[in-house]
């Protein structure tokens, strides 16, 4: 008896301009990933409205093809033997010279592809999370989720479900299997039962999705940030780029997340959003009246029992040396009542300020520490913070 025939490629439900936009959106997601702790910088994202777009190099896509040996070396079937695998046979030419000089074969094609904030942000934000979130009572937070809701005649191939366009197929050919009878030759197992299995685009069914807050507990974010006159521009801006896609993060992904800006420098207050990033530098510096503010805010507006408190600070680590002792038993205070507390000392030089080997000590699995020296240790900076495990 012959078997059913239950599926046969079609490669008209495949169209190729579809698969290359695929491959297209794979590769300007790989060259972003490439590219973040540069792109984190951008001026362009940094002072726009959330429209900016960058251009950014993205090797072109070739069709696969036999190519000519252009050495026109001669090569015949079978190797000399002795080889393993991983070993190295051959290298293609680069189009220099052996003296290192101008060559003149061809380069790799790269095209300009053009980058937007929000595809920057959802290749950042898939790799961040905020650690430690717990359920909340009474309150909580909805972050962002989807969930299967229906199923469409139409939709992104994406979204394909091959078992319920199977389903689909096998049920309409039953149907005319027995409609036609067993008189008429009309069996599964029969050539015109092999033919009503084949997909049509009345078999096809794509999935849809309808958005599914995620209740988590309630959370409030605490970014202290060090303003006094040590902190000069370089400083500044590692600082405001940090907590800019944190804030970017913290309203991309999540809904009710109250954020507490702190700025200090021998006194802390807090300020709004437009004022934290834009605030000048002066006076000296004593850290320890960020932590004193955070901890009289939680103990008059958010007690741990009801939210997930988070507490980031950026500093040059330049502290009043009569005020390390304090600002120690008060980040100890600290950490006893965060989900996670993070401390980040901004410096270009290698030698530690004695700020920051007064916290390092404190073991922890709530306290986090980092050195950022370069502008390309932002990126790491994120992922360590916002992170289940530190990166």
């Amino acid at each position: 008896m012959d078997g059913a025939l239950v599926f046969r490629e079609d490669w008209s439900l495949h169209p190729k301009g579809h698969l290359d936009r695929r491959r297209h959106d794979a590769r300007v997601r790989e060259a972003i990933r490439e590219r973040l702790p540069d792109l984190l910088h951008d001026e362009s994202f940094l002072l726009s409205d959330g429209k900016a777009i960058v251009r950014i190099p993205v090797r072109t896509l070739e069709e696969a093809r036999f190519r000519f040996d252009e050495g026109k070396h001669r090569h015949v079937g079978q190797g000399a033997g002795g080889t393993r695998p991983g070993d190295v046979v051959g290298r293609a030419a680069d189009g220099a010279t052996p003296d290192g000089g101008p060559g003149e074969a061809p380069g790799v094609d790269y095209i300009e592809a053009e980058v937007t904030l929000e595809a920057v942000e959802e290749v950042l934000f898939s790799e961040l999370t905020l650690p430690n979130l717990r359920p909340k009572a009474p309150e909580a937070v909805s972050s962002d989720g989807e969930r299967f809701s229906d199923l469409r005649k139409k939709g992104a191939w994406a979204n394909l479900d091959k078992r319920r366009t199977v389903f689909r197929a096998l049920k309409r050919a039953r149907l005319r299997a027995a409609l036609a009878g067993p008189e008429e030759g009309g069996g599964v197992g029969t050539e015109r039962g092999r033919a009503a299995l084949r997909l049509t685009e009345e078999d096809l069914r794509f999935r849809a999705y309808a958005p599914a807050p995620q209740e988590e507990g309630r959370a409030v974010v605490f970014a202290m940030m060090d303003t006094s006159g040590s902190m000069g521009t370089y400083e500044k801006e590692m600082a405001r780029t940090f907590f800019f896609w944190m804030t970017r993060f913290l309203k991309t992904r999540f809904e009710r997340v109250d954020r507490v800006y702190i700025a200090h420098h021998a006194e802390a207050k807090v300020v709004d959003e437009e004022t934290f990033f834009r605030k000048g530098e002066s006076g000296g510096t004593v850290v320890s009246s960020a932590y004193a503010l955070a901890l009289r805010l939680i103990a008059a507006e958010y007690p741990p029992e009801r939210y997930n408190l988070y507490a980031f600070h950026f500093t040059d680590g330049d502290n009043l040396p009569q005020d390390n002792a304090e600002a120690r038993r008060l980040l100890e205070a600290l950490i006893e009542r965060t989900n996670l507390t993070g401390y980040a000392e901004v410096t270009h030089y290698a030698k530690r300020r004695t700020l920051y080997d007064e916290f390092l000590p404190l073991a922890s699995p709530t306290f986090r520490l980092v050195r950022l020296q370069d502008k390309s240790d932002l990126y790491g900076a994120l992922r360590h913070f916002f992170s289940e495990r530190p990166a």
